[in-house]
């Protein structure tokens, strides 16, 4: 019986894409006060996460608090809560 073993890498890009993504949302979560949770939630919910997935090497070179702001707007736009 021969034992089948993958081995999952992910590029440098990818790596660094959801590294920004986990960070970025963490700073949402605490600039609007909700756990990390709620913050996907909202973001996923808004299009915040498609703008996020979609925007992420230009938002990573901006400051946080412009990018956060970015994204915030994007949700506000998409019908969520101001």
């Amino acid at each position: 019986m021969e034992i089948v073993s993958h081995k999952y890498e992910l590029d440098r890009e990818t790596q660094n894409k959801v590294g920004f993504m986990a960070f970025i949302i963490t700073k949402f979560a605490r600039a609007y006060k909700m756990n990390r949770q709620q913050a996907y939630l909202y973001l996923k919910q808004y299009g915040g996460m498609d703008y996020l997935n979609d925007c992420w090497w230009a938002l990573h070179i901006d400051n946080p608090y412009w990018a956060i702001r970015d994204i915030y707007k994007v949700c506000v736009s998409n019908g969520g809560m101001r």
